[in-house]
């Protein structure tokens, strides 16, 4: 693989966890402004909007990338600006058309949510927060286009920056508008929610201005591209934005596969529970699940989410000149890649899932709670390769299969949901999660090797030293938690539990790494961009 595609996914990825983390620890001091009711508020307003965001822009950016790689690598680079051109109009107008809907439709909205009544948020309060929150939805369509377009010419450093900039602007609006209005104006919770809210907007236009830096710089060598180029081609721009919507669709798709099977949750969950006899145990264990458990899960599942980024351009480019000997190097080592950091990360989660989910979330109830986390972590491999392997898919240009891999797993999910749950209480929708999005990741490594003759041999067998090793690691953890057990008690206390997951993360991923190293699996997964590597040629030539 090449040290491009390396360094775009470290980009990426590195982007994507850095924005989850800070997304996760800054509701601790947030929650202490403005307490439940803050709380309530601001879930209630972001719910819609990432909704509107999600259909407003529909997989266009992921699709302008895809399209540019694609025209870049046939010579067309015209194309590729033309694309943008286009593109950037119809996020416009769809963005300002989601802002329109959430702005205007913000007091029927909130009459759906609440009432005016003495406990819980009113009407009143809801549209306030919607409202606020609606003006970014003018910007990000269009911005994320801009994202796109440099991807599709490999460009990552422009997304990454722009987003943990877009990320790091809006968390300090937040929180200082929050404590401003709160503690120093006296304004109440309401209007600390709606200046918290209108903190996305400020992060946007945040993300826009590194974005506006990057074109300045980047705009004279994209151009020289099209001035020098050999030859052109005509694409109408109906031809064009109908291309363009039938790569976006299958982006969608994949981007709605998580929400969708938590969807069937929300509907058979607490029915389930009760039917089995486990209705005491329906609150910590659907938040466990789905809400904390979750986005602890995400966190491994960000490197598939950075690389499935970086990849699409590449393979498009391999898969658009009939280059089949790379096209099967990139989709071998994109897997690989997944699989070396991916496995070991839910291998040490499961291990120590009771002292993550305490150290993190509270102690309470911590008996179900981290049964629940150690069943729910390696589900975030099947995660994690169902989106790489989707990404693979649209390289291939064969991201309609996604429809159809999606639709199979939601249908396991759906028939088998209510009948685990009240076998296995919440475990039961974790097995059938894990039976849903490993129904769809079997489908799509399937096509993928049917439609380009595609082996596995290679992934598969290196594939079995990082479970030889995750294993050891494993085993390196249970014992230190035997040592550090006789006289830490991890077991019953918050502060404690935080020590021994810290030193069961640092031990066990020394154990991984090292072994990695001497036995060369880092250096043929990683390539020449491995620092071991660096390290080690440097030691060589001394």
């Amino acid at each position: 693989m090449s040290n491009k595609l390396i360094k775009g996914t470290a980009l990426l990825t590195g982007a994507a966890f850095i924005s989850k983390f800070l997304g996760m620890v800054y509701v601790i001091p947030f929650n202490e402004l403005v307490g439940a009711q803050g709380g309530e508020l601001y879930y209630y307003a972001y719910n819609p909007y990432t909704i509107l965001i999600a259909i407003s822009t529909v997989g266009i950016p992921l699709a302008v990338s895809k399209m540019v790689s694609k025209y870049n690598s046939l010579g067309y680079y015209d194309v590729g600006f033309k694309i943008f051109r286009l593109s950037s109009i119809l996020m416009l107008i769809t963005g300002m058309i989601a802002f329109l809907i959430l702005f205007f439709g913000s007091e029927w909205l909130a009459t759906k949510y609440a009432y005016d009544t003495e406990h819980g948020s009113t009407v009143a309060d809801l549209k306030l927060v919607l409202q606020m929150i609606s003006f970014s939805l003018i910007i990000i369509p269009a911005m994320s286009v801009v994202r796109g377009f440099f991807q599709g010419y490999h460009m990552m450093e422009p997304t990454a920056i722009s987003q943990v900039v877009e990320q790091i602007i809006r968390i300090v609006f937040v929180l200082s508008g929050a404590f401003v209005v709160v503690k120093i104006l006296d304004k109440g919770i309401v209007s600390a929610v709606g200046v918290a809210t209108f903190a996305a907007f400020l992060g946007a236009l945040a993300s826009v201005a590194v974005l506006f830096y990057y074109w300045v710089k980047k705009k004279r060598e994209m151009h020289e591209n099209v001035v020098t180029q050999q030859k052109s081609i005509y694409i109408s721009n109906k031809d064009l934005i109908l291309e363009l919507l039938s790569y976006a669709g299958a982006f969608v798709i994949v981007g709605i596969a998580t929400p969708l099977y938590q969807a069937v949750d929300s509907f058979t969950f607490n029915k389930a529970m009760a039917l089995g006899g486990f209705g005491e145990l329906t609150t910590i264990s659907l938040a466990t699940i789905n809400m904390y458990g979750h986005k602890l899960i995400m966190i491994p599942v960000t490197i598939a989410i950075g690389l499935s980024m970086a990849i699409i351009p590449g393979l498009t480019e391999s898969f658009t000149q009939h280059n089949t000997k790379k096209l099967e190097k990139e989709i071998n080592q994109s897997l690989q890649i997944v699989l070396f950091f991916v496995i070991p990360a839910v291998v040490g989660l499961s291990v120590l899932s009771y002292e993550a989910y305490g150290a993190l979330f509270g102690m309470n109830q911590l008996d179900v709670s981290g049964n629940l986390l150690m069943w729910y972590a390696p589900v975030a491999l099947l995660f994690a390769l169902f989106t790489v392997s989707a990404a693979i898919l649209q390289g291939i240009n064969e991201q309609r299969f996604a429809l159809v891999s999606l639709s199979a797993g939601f249908i396991v999910k759906l028939s088998l949901n209510s009948m685990l749950i009240q076998q296995f209480a919440g475990k039961g929708s974790i097995f059938g999660t894990a039976l849903a999005v490993g129904t769809a990741v079997v489908l799509n490594l399937w096509w993928i090797k049917r439609s380009i003759i595609f082996s596995y041999k290679q992934t598969a067998k290196r594939t079995l030293f990082v479970i030889i090793f995750s294993g050891m690691m494993a085993l390196a953890i249970v014992v230190m938690k035997s040592i550090f057990g006789l006289f830490l008690p991890y077991e019953t206390s918050r502060f404690a539990a935080a020590v021994m997951l810290t030193i069961g993360v640092g031990v066990g991923g020394i154990v991984y790494l090292v072994l990695a190293y001497k036995s060369t699996l880092m250096e043929h997964v990683l390539g020449t961009m491995n620092i071991m590597n660096r390290f080690r040629r440097k030691k060589r030539a001394n």
